[in-house]
This record gives structure tokens, sequence and C-alpha cells, in this order.
């Protein structure tokens, strides 16, 4: 299962780079669909039929993504010198025996545990290392790549959202996580086998001085530690506001049903922003790019805060989502932006960790600061405030200016 043939051109032909980004793009909306966006769906019908608490059935997925996160600067390191073919693999591969285990789970520590072994897999299988995989293979068109592969991973909810609940009102939590468990492994294991190979191109195949830098070094610098705490505080306010949005406007007394559809249509506008992706960077430098979508993340979580009618509400959500969406790009050429690609696998691994850890504390936070301050209305002026350092830390993190 190697990544490299010495015998092989320095990188992939164009109809490689079609199937790498096509099969990426399958196996991701497939990979979060089942490891991540099936278990909201689900956790209802686990706490009910097991009797363990709620809060504890959701910590699972948060301890998931603590694992995924540590887990996740080691595969970076791999993912630089081998590139992604075995470790995706790989993690398909860790993937079944984990959903088999969350399944059959017959108390909360086993449970909790299987949900650990999975997050081991997610660090191999979900965005980071499809996007180490695109960066590295198309180089410079790397962000019509990325956009294309979070424009389809955008579908995962869509999809497997439903999936999973008529799986589930016929068959039950358990024999719906073993049903998702056969479409995962049919379509992600021979897809990262099949779609990866070829050959992983060399950073001397493309690498310009700034790029050869000593990663360690690149990590270590002011720059880097202020991107990684910017990032992270953006990420949490992000995920707490997804996940807190219909608990605030339940509050502001739009029905259940309503708010879902809010929700709903937060994601539609995610898949929206991610479309002017290409065109803002080709008209702002990183930093102002940088700022701005942040702001814009802070702006709409104001608005959220401050709006009362229904429809201005819903509007208002599906802006959020358009600024959520741009953010995920903004996250994965992060590292490029600044310091290239040469070591991208590696120091994106050290900038995603603690960016997981915050998406994994974000629900517990938001409704923590909802009663804290007594609603989600100053909840949610705290999250937008949070946004605003996140701005203004990225803005002073300046980037090594790439060689011309």
């Amino acid at each position: 299962m190697a990544d490299t043939t010495s015998a092989q051109p320095a990188t992939l032909p164009a109809s490689g780079l079609r199937r790498v980004l096509a099969v990426l793009c399958v196996t991701e909306i497939t990979s979060w669909g089942i490891l991540y966006y099936a278990f909201p769906v689900l956790a209802p019908d686990i706490s009910r039929d097991t009797g363990w608490p709620a809060p504890a059935v959701i910590a699972a997925l948060s301890g998931a993504q603590l694992v995924s996160a540590l887990a996740g600067i080691a595969v970076g390191r791999w993912l630089d010198r081998r590139g992604p073919r075995t470790v995706m693999t790989a993690g398909s591969l860790l993937a079944v025996p984990a959903v088999v285990l969350i399944a059959t789970a017959q108390n909360l520590g086993w449970f909790i545990a299987a949900w650990a072994l999975a997050g081991l897999a997610m660090s191999a299988v979900l965005y980071p290392p499809a996007f180490a995989a695109l960066t590295r293979w198309y180089g410079p068109r790397r962000v019509s790549a990325l956009t294309v592969l979070t424009l389809a991973a955008g579908l995962a909810s869509t999809v497997f959202a439903p999936l999973t609940a008529l799986l589930a009102a016929h068959l039950g939590w358990r024999h719906t996580y073993l049903v998702l468990l056969v479409i995962l492994a049919v379509i992600t294991v021979p897809g990262h086998l099949w779609g990866l190979r070829g050959p992983w191109p060399q950073v001397e195949h493309y690498a310009d001085a700034h790029e050869h830098m000593d990663p360690s070094t690149v990590a270590r610098s002011g720059a880097f530690r202020t991107l990684v705490v910017a990032l992270s505080l953006a990420t949490f306010s992000v995920f707490a506001v997804v996940v807190n949005l219909v608990p605030l406007l339940t509050e502001r007394g739009v029905g259940a049903g309503t708010a879902a559809v809010a929700l709903g249509l937060g994601g539609a506008g995610q898949v929206l922003g991610r479309l002017g992706y290409a065109t803002l960077t080709r008209r702002t430098s990183v930093r102002t790019r940088t700022a701005l979508i942040l702001l814009a993340t802070s702006l709409t979580t104001a608005l959220l805060s401050v709006l009362t009618s229904t429809a201005a509400l819903i509007a208002a959500a599906v802006i959020a989502g358009m600024a959520r969406g741009v953010f995920t790009l903004l996250q994965a050429t992060a590292i490029t932006d600044r310091w290239g690609a040469a070591h991208y696998g590696r120091l994106n691994g050290l900038l995603s960790a603690p960016m997981t850890i915050t998406m994994a504390l974000a629900p517990f936070a938001g409704a923590g600061l909802a009663s804290l301050f007594g609603g989600y209305t100053p909840a949610f002026l705290v999250l937008a405030a949070v946004n605003v350092a996140a701005a203004v830390l990225a803005f002073a993190a300046n980037p090594i200016r790439r060689a011309s």
C-alpha cells in the first residue's frame, strides 16, 4: 500500500487529480454522515433505550473528538511523509470495529470507550487528512479543490440525518448503526485504497525557500501560536452558536419545527458561503480575509441575539451559516496562506487539535453560558465578543511573506 513510487512522475495527471477529488467528496460525505451526524439523531433513542443520562451519552462524542484532536497531530506528521492513502484506508478499517462496539455496547463505559476508538478513526478520515491530500496534490489550484470538497461534504447531514432517522424508526439505534457501518465500509475502505493511489509529491517538487523552514520553528513562532488561539476561539464560538441556535429561537417564542427549519437553512447557507471563497482569496490579503470572516461570524451571532421577529431570525441564521461555511475554508487554507504546503500535514495537525477540542467543549459551554447569564440572548452576545477577540488576534498573526 505504498504511497510513492520512484519510477512514477512527481505528481498526478489531471485524470488522477479528478479521481482523488471525486473519491474524497464521496468518502467525506459518508464518513461525516455516519461517524458524526448520525449521532445527534440517535442520541435521544440511545439514552431512552439504555437509561444512560443524556449528558453522558453526548459526552461520548465529545470524548471521541478529543481523541481525534490528539491523534491528529501524529496523523499530520504521517501525511507529510507518506501521503493520505495508507492512513485514510487504515482509518476506514478502524471505524468498522469501532462502530460495531458502539452498536453492541452493554454499559456506558463500553460505549464511551467505543467512541474513543471511533475518535482515532475520525482523526484519519475526516477533514484534516482530506485537506492535506488536496493541498499537496493540487498545489496552486488547491482553493478550488478544497471548495468543491467542502461543498460536497456539506451534504453529509442532508443525506445521513434523514436516512438515520428513517432506519431508526424501523430498526432501533443498534441495528441502525450496523446498517450504517456496512455503508461506511463498502464506500470508504475501497474508496481510500483505490482512489488515493499515486505518487505523493515531494517538498522539492514545488516548495519555495520559505516552505523549507523547519516546521518546529514555525510551530514555536508567535504568529503560529497567535493563529492557533484565534482560530480556536472562533471555532468555540461558531460551534456553540450552531448547537444552541434552536434553544435560542425557542426562547424567543419560535416553534420547535420552525427553529429546526432555520437550523437546516443555516446548513444551506454554508454551501452558499463557500461558493465565494475563491473570489475572496483573490481580492484580499490573508490577514484582512481572516479578520473579515471572523468579524462576519461575530456580527451574525450578535444579530441572532438582538433580533426578535421570526423572519429576521431565520434570515440571520442563513447568513450565519454562510459565514460558518467560509470559516471552514479559512481553516483549510490557514497554513498554506502563511507558511506554504511543505509541512501542511504536521502544522495543520497542530492547528486543528485545539480547534477540535474547543469544538467538543462548545455544546456544554454554550448551554453553561446561557445558565450563567440568565438566557441565550446574553450568551450569544458573549459568543459574539469572543469572535471579535479572535478577529483581533488573527489580524495580529502576521503571515510570513512568500518568495515572489
